[in-house]
């Protein structure tokens, strides 16, 4: 079993994380639900972190109620997990299996942009909804046309990114910052889509980009890609970085004296990991999502802690369990695990979800929250400017706090 396959049904209620009871055993009738995700390898932080927590918790969950409220009554679920151990063609080799030999009724997609992308035509091909959430890329559109099956719960990169020019152009006209921006990125799928787009937003907003940098996948040397960008005296530091290079720079930041007024990291940044790394230190880092600390957001934290034994993530980790509160919803309508009708459903319905009414226009969710900043020890939304955002803290308060 080296490639990480599991099969649990429903666990008894009331067991904590710490006592997860995985079972090999096949009820007579389950509805069979497969994902093949980063275990290992460089993107298996981000997933453990924000994607296969949420999985199982949809599954647990929907399995103490009973199971899926079909036509013929309720069918609990049976998972089937594959490790893609971080490669995209492993990904592809997965899914397959799923699809043709596990004859999963239900398929969920892996974490991140590049293998998104590049599983995309094999959902198609089997004519299963993609449920992509960790995948940002502003080809989603054209894919859309291509792939009617294919969905993006976390919204388009140019949506982030004129945010993030928004909130920089609104602080500088205010005079609470200057207009001088760096930016650095990872050079794979995520790191070129956000930096692309950004550059975009950047024209005609007042502001100057005083540095553009691209960095290799696995390239640590931050220290003196930081002392490059802080000879350049920018007010705002944007990374387009995923969660190691994240974890990494405020350290590399600190060690260089770069503690510019605007501090904005990529992917990890709302990581509960990023908080318990550097404690205090945090405060006024800025990074992509955000979440409003409402009833409904700590509600699904704790029912997350306690069934995962970790706490969600402040971005993906919710619009992950909102896509998967929107299926089961679109399947318990139907009736029945109808792939076609499904499909029909997500592109047309609205779904109750824990961040409130979900549509997807043009099978692209567009009501996420954009930009966060941690604050007095949570990740809050800053933008879009509607009710709930916090008010910017900047300048951003020293490293040594």
């Amino acid at each position: 079993m080296n490639l990480g396959r599991r099969r649990f049904l429903g666990r008894a209620v009331g067991l904590g994380a710490g006592l997860l009871g995985w079972s090999l055993g096949q009820g007579a009738s389950v509805v069979r639900v497969g994902y093949s995700i980063s275990k290992t390898g460089p993107y298996a932080t981000g997933a453990g972190i924000t994607t296969l927590p949420n999985y199982r918790l949809w599954v647990e969950e929907v399995n103490r109620a009973g199971g899926l409220k079909l036509s013929g009554g309720p069918v609990r679920l049976e998972a089937v997990e594959y490790d893609d151990r971080s490669n995209p063609e492993e990904a592809i080799r997965n899914l397959q299996r799923l699809f043709t030999q596990d004859r999963a009724d239900i398929v969920l997609p892996p974490w991140g942009t590049a293998m998104n992308l590049a599983v995309a035509p094999v959902f198609a091909r089997y004519g299963y909804p993609h449920l992509g959430v960790t995948n940002l890329s502003e080809k989603t559109p054209e894919l859309v046309k291509r792939w009617p099956n294919y969905f993006s719960f976390l919204g388009l990169p140019s949506q982030y990114a004129e945010a993030l020019a928004r909130l920089l152009r609104n602080l500088a006209g205010a005079g609470r910052v200057g207009r001088r921006v760096a930016v650095v990125h990872t050079d794979d799928e995520f790191g070129l889509e956000l930096s692309g787009a950004f550059r975009k937003a950047l024209q005609g907003s007042g502001l100057e980009l005083v540095y553009f940098q691209s960095y290799p996948q696995g390239f640590s040397d931050f220290q003196s890609l930081l002392s490059a960008v802080k000879g350049r005296d920018p007010d705002a530091f944007v990374a387009f970085s995923y969660p190691a290079e994240t974890l990494a720079l405020p350290e590399a930041a600190a060690v260089v004296g770069f503690n510019p007024p605007v501090f904005f990291l990529g992917v990890g940044t709302a990581f509960p990991v990023f908080r318990q790394r550097y404690g205090a230190r945090i405060e006024g880092v800025m990074g992509l999502g955000g979440v409003v600390n409402n009833a409904s957001w700590r509600a699904y934290r704790e029912r997350h802690l306690a069934v995962t034994n970790q706490e969600p993530d402040r971005w993906a980790s919710p619009v992950t369990y909102a896509s998967l509160q929107a299926l089961q919803q679109a399947i318990e309508r139907v009736g029945k695990v109808d792939r076609f009708q499904v499909v029909r459903l997500l592109r047309e319905s609205t779904f109750d979800t824990i961040l409130g009414p979900l549509r997807l226009e043009a099978n692209v969710f567009r009501g996420n929250w954009l930009i966060g900043q941690w604050q007095g020890g949570e990740f809050v939304a800053l933008m879009p400017e509607r009710p709930g955002a916090a008010t910017p803290l900047v300048p951003k308060p020293a490293w040594t706090r």
